[in-house]
Formats: structure tokens, C-alpha cells, sequence
């Protein structure tokens, strides 16, 4: 019983911390201390709860080491001029000839911009807040932008090597994250082409009537933007093509970026250091401070917190067997491969409504079905979550995954919704081809027939 009420307890402290603008990992850590008591009221020992909560904990250890390095990443791409100049060229070059197909292109930048560095509230932060503005300025409806650009954050948030959450289910599953991007890509041909249509036609039906202010003026002024400040991303592009492991991409990204830097804004050693740190920040009256602003390792530090702890969570439900009556049910149950998915699914919207992040999700999620999917293997199981949770906490407004973008952008919490098509086709075009593929098999002959 104490199980349940610690499980309620946690959601209302959760949900209280989201809809109050708590840090979650405050709340996080009074969760762990909640379950830590449980599990001496059971019988455990300090040495046990500590055992079960490190077990649980340093399956996030490789995924904190690419999340520090992400953000030097990212603040110095924003120093060098990389990031600015991805903006500058698709503000200049692909907006302006597309003013009828604007929903459709804010998708495809969001898309491209996410693959590139991996994160949906860096791809908000800085290419979705310049395609808002422009949105307000040319009269279109903003659900359906917004609706746009989360959806294209999370397509690279769900499938690009430099994605946490990519590497942090590779990780939970001990699967190769290069395979993972493989058949993630695979698998969302379909719904990405899908997508592309509704867009298309919601662009037609809600075109851009005017483009007012100088975005592309004010980054060509701030930084001296030029085509090879592209390198380092495209660098990355090529080496994660060729499987080079993806701490090694990140580093070649950041020496690249940091030459770049010294090279063509004339920052000095101290400085770059600095914003591999701290983050890169411009002057106050710069026009672009609160839109091109962010990074460094520091910046990474709440959120390594968050997925530690999340895990070490998780290490102590494991430990204490918490789900192992569901566990037991849906083993019994002898699954086909599309019910399976769906009963993933169903694990994955109740994880992400009550852990209110991807990351408790996805490791509760995990830990609840892993043993559904010994019958298959692995990557069926990462496939599975990754076309689940990572995507379906996008679609709970209290979820930080979409809270935190919607506040970014100003707009309302749920009415993007309806228009985040590639976030909820996904799951149910793969549902959908799980239960043709599940047909299809059950009328094969028997060879041993």
C-alpha cells in the first residue's frame, strides 16, 4: 500500500514543481528520500538503498559525459558563428522564397537544425524563437507554427546522435546508438512524409502575408557569418555517417568550432574557454541577446542532475521490485508484436504524465517492459521506447518536454497540439505497421510444417 501512496505522493510533488517553476530535481531528490524510507520500512538496509540507487545511477554515467559535452558544444557553436549562421542562411535563403509554404519550411529547418545538435530546446531557443517572431509578423496562426517547430525539435531530439535521450536509451538497453538512429530513421520515413503533406497544406491554407524586421541584418552585423562556419556541423554530419563514436564527433566539433571562433569573430583563448564553460551571451543591446545566448557545461549541470537521480530513482524501484506484479501481468500475457508496442505505449503516457520528464519515462518505461521483450531483442525494445516515450512527453503540457518549449515561444500550452503531427503520427503509423507485419507472419507457412 505504501508503494501506491509513495507513487501518488511523487506525481503531486512533480506536477507541483512543474506548474510552480520548481527546479524538478529538488523535487526528484524529496522522491528519492520518499522511496529511501519506504525501502527501510521494507527491510532494506543504507548499504542496500545506496547499492540500488548507484546500480541505478551509473546507467546515466555515459549519457552525463556527452550531455557536459553537448553543451561546450553548443556554447561555442554560438560563439564561432556556427549556429548563427545556420540561422542566417535559412532566415536569408529558404524563408523568403517560401512565404506561402511557411508552416512546411518551419518544420523543415526545425528538423535539419535538431539532427544537427540534438536538442528540441536548443532547436526552440534558437531557430524557433526567430520563426515565432516572424510568424507574429506576417499574421499566421501561431498554434500551428509552434505546432510545427516542436514537432521538428523533437525529430532530431528522438534521432540524432548528438541527442541525449538517443544515448540515454542506447545506454538503458545496451544497444548501439548508431543502429538505433538507423532504424528510428526507418521507421519514420512514413510519418515524416505524412507530416510533410498536412503541413504543406496548412501552409497553403495560412500562407506568411509579410516579413517585417531584419533578422538575417542583425546576425550578418553581429557575426561574421561565412559558409565554412558551417564546418563543424557538417564535420559531425560526416563523422556520425561513418560511425565514429559520438564522444570522438563531439570533440572534432568543438576543436573545429573553437579555430573557427579564434579565426573569424577574433575572440581570444580566455574568451573561448569561457564559452565552452559558461555559455555564450551577447551585449544587453544587442537585438540578438535574448535570442542567440546559452550553452557551456555549466548549463548542463541541473539537467545531468535531473537524469541521475532520475536513474538512481529508478535503481531503487528496481531494487525494491515496485513493478513487478505489472511486470508479471504483462509477461503472462504473451504479447503479439503490434500489442506490445501498444502496451509500451500505454506504460510510456502514464510514465511521462506522472514523471513529467523524458527521462523518468523512458527508464521507468524500460524498466516496467524489458522483460516483455526477451522473446525479440534489444534494439526492439530501444526502437519501441524511442517511438514512444521520447515523442509522447512532447504532447503532456505539464511534461517539461513541452512546457519548457511552449514558454520559450510565448505560446499556448496545449493549442500547439493538434498541429504537431510528426509527434503523434509516429506512434501510430509504427503501431500500424507492427500489427500488417504480425498479419503478414501468422500467414507464413510453417517450414517445419
Amino acid at each position: 500500500m505504501e508503494i501506491y501512496v509513495g507513487l501518488a505522493i511523487s506525481f503531486c510533488l512533480l506536477i507541483f514543481s512543474v506548474l510552480n517553476n520548481i527546479f524538478i530535481g529538488y523535487m526528484l531528490i524529496a522522491c528519492w528520500l520518499l522511496f529511501a524510507l519506504i525501502a527501510l520500512k521494507r527491510g532494506h538496509t543504507l548499504k542496500d538503498i545506496a547499492r540500488m540507487s548507484y546500480s541505478g545511477g551509473r546507467q546515466s554515467f555515459v549519457v552525463l559525459k556527452i550531455l557536459v559535452m553537448i553543451g561546450a558544444v553548443i556554447g561555442i557553436w554560438m560563439a564561432s558563428g556556427t549556429i548563427p549562421a545556420i540561422v542566417y542562411y535559412c532566415l536569408q535563403y529558404i524563408i523568403p522564397v517560401m512565404p506561402h509554404i511557411f508552416a512546411l519550411a518551419a518544420f523543415l529547418i526545425c528538423c535539419l537544425t535538431s539532427f544537427l545538435i540534438g536538442t528540441s530546446f536548443g532547436t526552440v531557443s534558437i531557430v524557433g524563437i526567430p520563426l515565432m517572431i516572424i510568424a507574429r509578423s506576417g499574421g499566421v496562426n501561431l498554434n500551428i507554427v509552434a505546432g510545427a517547430i516542436i514537432a521538428g525539435a523533437y525529430f532530431g531530439d528522438r534521432c540524432s546522435p548528438m541527442s541525449s535521450s538517443a544515448i540515454l536509451v542506447a545506454n538503458l538497453t545496451k544497444t548501439s546508438l548508431f543502429t538505433n538512429i538507423r532504424n528510428m530513421l526507418y521507421s519514420s520515413v512514413v510519418p515524416f512524409l505524412l507530416s510533410l503533406v498536412f503541413y504543406y497544406a496548412l501552409s497553403v491554407s495560412h500562407p506568411l502575408k509579410a516579413i517585417s524586421g531584419n533578422l538575417p541584418g542583425e546576425l550578418f552585423k553581429t557575426f561574421n557569418i561565412q559558409v565554412i562556419l558551417l564546418l563543424p556541423a557538417i564535420l559531425i554530419l560526416i563523422l556520425s555517417l561513418c560511425k565514429i563514436r559520438i564522444d570522438i564527433s563531439i570533440l572534432i566539433g568543438i576543436l573545429s568550432a573553437s579555430a573557427l571562433d579564434m579565426l573569424f569573430q577574433n575572440h581570444q583563448l580566455k574568451q573561448v574557454i569561457d564559452y565552452l564553460i559558461f555559455g555564450f551571451s551577447l551585449n544587453s543591446a544587442n537585438p540578438l541577446q535574448g535570442i542567440i545566448s546559452g550553452g557551456g557545461i555549466v548549463s548542463m549541470l541541473k539537467t545531468c542532475a535531473v537524469i541521475f537521480v532520475s536513474c538512481s530513482l529508478a535503481g531503487i524501484f528496481t531494487g525494491m521490485k515496485i513493478f513487478s506484479n505489472l511486470q508479471a501481468t504483462l509477461l503472462g500475457m504473451r504479447l503479439t508484436r503490434h500489442k506490445l508496442f501498444g502496451a509500451t505505449s500505454l506504460v510510456s503516457i502514464v510514465a511521462a504524465a506522472f514523471g513529467c520528464s523524458q527521462t523518468i519515462a523512458v527508464v521507468m518505461a524500460k524498466e516496467i517492459m524489458k522483460d516483455c521483450y526477451d522473446r525479440l531483442d534489444s534494439y526492439q525494445l530501444a526502437l519501441d521506447l524511442e517511438n514512444t516515450g521520447i515523442i509522447i512527453c512532447a504532447l503532456i503540457p505539464w511534461n517539461i518536454a513541452a512546457l519548457v518549449p511552449t514558454t520559450t515561444m510565448g505560446v499556448s500550452a496545449a493549442g500547439y497540439i493538434p498541429f504537431a503531427f510528426y509527434l503523434y503520427i509516429l506512434p501510430v503509423a509504427y503501431f500500424i505497421h507492427s500489427k500488417c507485419s504480425s498479419r503478414i507472419s501468422d500467414r507464413q507457412p510453417d517450414p517445419g510444417a
